[in-house]
Parts: C-alpha cells; structure tokens; sequence
C-alpha cells in the first residue's frame, strides 16, 4: 500500500487499501476491539502492524463479517474510515486480537478482491470535521455524555468508548456527536448516514433530535 500525494488542490489517495467489511460503522476517534481468525485478515493485520498503516473499516450491507459457504456475497457502503492498529496480540494461534483506533474518513474509488478472499480498494482521504464548538442549545448532550462515559463499564469487543474526554473534546460537535452514534442503538445504515455528514453541528443537532425521540431527557 503506498500513499500518493497529489496536487494541493486533490484529496490525499491510497492505493490497495486492504478493507475490512463489518457490521459496524467506525467513527473517527472511535475504538475498535476485534478478534481476527479467518487467514485472509491475519496475514494483513499483521502486516498492517509492522509497516505502521491503516486498513479500511466498511460496513456491510450484504453478506456476513464471517465467510460462510452458501451465504450471499459481500458488498459494503462505498465510505468508510481508517483503521490504525494500536495493540495487536497473539493468545493462541490462529487468533489475533486487535485494538484500533478510527482516523480519517475515506471514499473508494476502485476495489477488488483478491484470490484468497481479501477486498482492496484505492480510495480518497475525506476532509476531517472542523473544529466546531458544541453552541449553548447542545451543551445537555455533552454533559450527558461526559456522565455516561464516566459511568461506562468495559466492553470485551466491538467498538469501545473513551472513559477520560478532554475539555475540548467535550466542547467540540463532531466530537460528541461521534461518541453518541457509537452509544446509541441506531440501525447501521442510519450510523453510516451520520458518518459522512461533512457537517458536525448537522450531525450534533440529529443526534439531539435522536435523543428525544428515545426519551433520553435533554
């Protein structure tokens, strides 16, 4: 995998990302633990790992996270974000379990698969959220948030949440909002929606609106 700079004007690119299909969608920010066994992902991660780059978290529409013999092909949204690997450990072998952490957003421009069942992709970096500060009529979800999060009890898998914010963190729309898509019980496609919002305080005030539609009070 080799990244490209290309003019000023044109977005960061990478090519033969290797992807990652799972019934998730990774936020930026946002903490994925996973359990890798299937030999086309342990051969990657691991190579992820010793060359320091990312691979690409999508999520699924069709298909499973497991390849099953029978079941349908997988396809996946064509937005996704980076994963760059934190902790990789070894407990047995043919088990590889992972802590990764979300980077930047990305959009495929071409992908394929290769013989042994491995998706790539060359894909265009996305522009990260602007710093945008969390205005006066959605302070209650951020303190919400940094109370829940506060509160949270450790998660053996999936994605994990972090239990020390920032201030700034908590003042900051994209920031909360990310945090509270991860939390909440959303239909997969509703979170991939929220995910490429290019607004954050779009973004914020949904999940504000989603809130109260729950009963969760503001």
């Amino acid at each position: 995998m080799q990244p490209m700079h290309t003019a000023m004007s044109r977005p960061l690119t990478l090519t033969s990302l290797p992807l990652f299909p799972l019934d998730t969608v990774l936020f930026p920010g946002g903490v994925l633990a996973l359990r890798v066994f299937e030999v086309r992902y342990l051969d990657m991660v691991r190579k992820c790992r010793h060359a320091g780059a990312p691979f690409g978290v999508v999520a699924l529409t069709a298909g499973q996270e497991v390849r099953r013999a029978g079941a349908p092909d997988e396809r996946f949204e064509s937005m996704g974000t980076l994963a760059v690997i934190e902790q990789l450990q070894t407990p047995q072998t043919g088990l590889v379990t992972l802590r990764c952490r979300g980077t930047e957003r990305f959009r495929i421009t071409r992908h394929s698969r290769l013989p042994h069942g491995l998706w790539v992709a060359d894909v265009e970096q996305l522009p990260g959220d602007p710093h945008v500060p969390v205005p006066d009529d959605l302070r209650r979800p951020a303190t919400m948030l940094a109370q829940v999060l506060a509160a949270q009890q450790p998660r053996a898998g999936g994605v994990s949440l972090p239990t020390n914010p920032t201030p700034d963190q908590l003042q900051d729309c994209g920031w909360v909002a990310d945090r509270w898509c991860e939390l909440l019980p959303l239909p997969l496609d509703l979170k991939q929606h929220l995910m490429v919002l290019d607004s954050p305080l779009v973004r914020l005030e949904l999940v504000g609106d989603m809130l109260e539609r729950l009963g969760i009070s503001l």
